[in-house]
């Protein structure tokens, strides 16, 4: 199928984004994220492994809206708690 991502044709398959990602280590899925077996990978990850570009080239939307054609499960993570959320629930 062809998908568009970051102003440039890509024929990707389903097949062909999990054999990409096979024996890549998912960093901590934040934001927006694209389930691969059953691994969540960051969007932005998984767009520069696919496409081989920079991440500063596509937005997690796009890699978001093409994965998404070809069949794979996305979504957004909750933001981990920040120091200020962590201290407060610690004083409690």
């Amino acid at each position: 199928m062809r998908v568009i991502i970051a102003r440039f044709p890509f024929d990707l398959t389903k097949a062909d984004v999990t054999a990409s990602m096979s024996g890549v280590k998912p960093e901590q899925a934040v934001g927006d994220f694209v389930t691969i077996g059953r691994r969540r990978y960051p969007a932005k990850q998984v767009g520069q492994v696919v496409t081989r570009q920079d991440r500063r080239d596509f937005s997690s939307a796009e890699v978001v809206r093409a994965m998404t054609r070809l069949g794979f499960t996305c979504g957004t993570a909750p933001a981990p708690p920040g120091p200020e959320e962590g201290a407060s629930a610690e004083s409690s």
